[in-house]
């Protein structure tokens, strides 16, 4: 996994809690799931670098990571968030779902009698559309600019 989405997301763990003091409870929530999503997934990326690539149980174990990490993606899509982000229920649930197509193909592509290359980058594709919506969820959370992402954000006062 790339090592700027880790950067990334430890720098809204750490901004989280700084920022928390004097803000309303369902705010609080909404940032302790933002930072327990983030700390899983920093958990998992650590598992899959681990992965000996020579072993012969490495598509197991790879597997067992994705399914971990598709888990995360769906507990994500199922938090509460605060009116005032409402605009980030869409980037949660489209990660969410890329996730799931993701591992389902990477399932598809490993376990049948020999190793499916076309599977496998659909599989891929949909991984990096899924951390492609994370990213944006933590640059928005940071209040950095969002580009390069093909992005609209409509403001919600329209």
């Amino acid at each position: 996994m790339k090592t700027k989405l880790l950067l990334l997301l430890v720098t809204v763990l750490f901004s989280f809690t700084l920022a928390g003091c004097g803000e309303d409870q369902t705010i609080i929530r909404f940032q302790n799931d933002i930072n327990a999503f983030c700390n899983k997934v920093a958990e998992i990326d650590a598992g899959i670098n681990s992965i000996d690539s020579q072993s012969e149980t490495a598509s197991a174990e790879l597997l067992t990571y994705l399914d971990q990490l598709d888990q995360a993606f769906k507990e994500l899509s199922e938090i509460s968030i605060p009116k005032e982000y409402a605009y980030m229920e869409q980037l949660t649930s489209e990660a969410s779902s890329y996730m799931t197509t993701a591992v389902e193909a990477y399932h598809e592509a490993f376990e049948g009698d020999t190793f499916n290359e076309h599977t496998a980058e659909y599989a891929r594709e949909n991984y990096e559309r899924a951390y492609k919506r994370i990213t944006v969820l933590l640059q928005l959370l940071r209040g950095e600019e969002v580009t390069g992402a093909n992005v609209v954000i409509e403001n919600a006062s329209e």
